[in-house]
């Protein structure tokens, strides 16, 4: 998984492992050690009673999380990304990950196709 902060928005590139594993129940969970017991983690769940996508900060991680049915419905969509924007302002973004145009298939191989690919 990988964490784009920018400005007042969040994204986050997602697998197709990584997808399924959420929609399935699971959640994914990756962290950045800045210094020996300092880190920032960064997980995204999905949730059978969550309403509407949203965000918490509990100071040490960001956590996602996406009801159970609107990650199903995207994971089988060809809708490149869920996005909600918070009452905070905060702009959510999670995305699925394409395998990249300049590097090898083999250094990508969960990734999404890149749709520009044949």
């Amino acid at each position: 998984m990988k964490l784009r902060i920018q400005g007042n928005s969040l994204r986050l590139r997602v697998t197709q492992k990584e997808v399924a594993k959420v929609r399935d129940g699971g959640h994914v969970e990756s962290f950045i050690e800045f210094a020996p017991g300092h880190s920032l983690a960064y997980v995204l769940e999905g949730s059978p009673n969550a309403a509407n996508m949203s965000t918490t900060f509990d100071g040490r991680a960001i956590r996602v999380t996406i009801p159970i049915h609107q990650m199903t419905d995207w994971v089988e969509s060809d809708r490149v990304g869920i996005e909600s924007r918070l009452q905070t302002g905060v702009e959510l973004l999670v995305e699925k990950d394409f395998k990249c145009l300049h590097r090898s298939v083999d250094q990508e191989p969960d990734a999404y196709p890149h749709p520009l690919m044949s």
